[in-house]
């Protein structure tokens, strides 16, 4: 597990633009999408947070590295190789499995930094705000008031994993928040009694 350490007007032609373009090689900030909402309980019951987890993981690429809060979040040793190949995600429902291990994150450090090359070996960076994309500090969730155990203190709530993943030509985040329920999620199992959904927060397509 890693725990958080201390912070230490040109108009081009068209032909280069084009080229631009179709390398892949320019930084791009993001921003909140509007094609992706969170479940309404989200709203009716808003938990804010001002500090976060994070993991980030990487599947069908070369040399990729994802920067955030001054660490690379990609691992350590071999894996830091710029040839070094991730392959595809695991079988079966591996999303279930992704978890954000770095802890303690105040909102919000310098966008996170990602490289890497898709599967068609083109080269891509790519700045991904958090700031931007979680501009209202909302937990999000799917649990209801009614079904909420009292686990937050006032207006801010436990610290929610935000998870980046890179996946050849897309980079995803998605949001993580156990949330305590009085009721069981599971009927007849006493330990059910909390959500951890996972949502897609934020795609794109480079």
């Amino acid at each position: 597990m890693h725990r958080r350490k201390p912070m230490r007007h040109t108009v081009l032609p068209l032909l280069a633009i084009a080229a631009a373009l179709m390398t892949g090689c320019h930084p791009a900030m993001t921003t909140q999408s509007p094609k992706i909402q969170p479940p309404p309980e989200t709203y009716a019951v808003p938990l804010r947070f001002g500090s976060h987890n994070f993991g980030a993981y990487c599947y069908n690429t070369t040399g990729c590295h994802v920067i955030y809060d001054n660490f690379d979040h990609t691992g350590s040793g071999s894996e830091r190789d710029p040839e070094v190949v991730a392959g595809p995600p695991p079988a079966g429902d591996y999303k279930a499995n992704l978890d954000a291990s770095y802890l303690g994150i105040d909102n919000f450090p310098a966008p996170a930094e990602v490289r890497w090359k898709s599967l068609d070996g083109v080269q891509h960076e790519a700045k991904v705000d958090m700031a931007a994309i979680f501009k209202d500090q909302l937990i999000w969730h799917k649990v209801p008031k009614a079904d909420m155990a009292d686990f937050f203190r006032g207006p801010v709530a436990g610290a929610p994993g935000i998870i980046l993943v890179v996946n050849d030509r897309t980079i995803s985040v998605y949001m993580k928040m156990l949330v305590p329920t009085k009721t069981e999620q599971i009927p007849g199992n006493k330990y059910s009694d909390a959500r951890d959904d996972l949502f897609l927060v934020w795609t794109h397509t480079y």
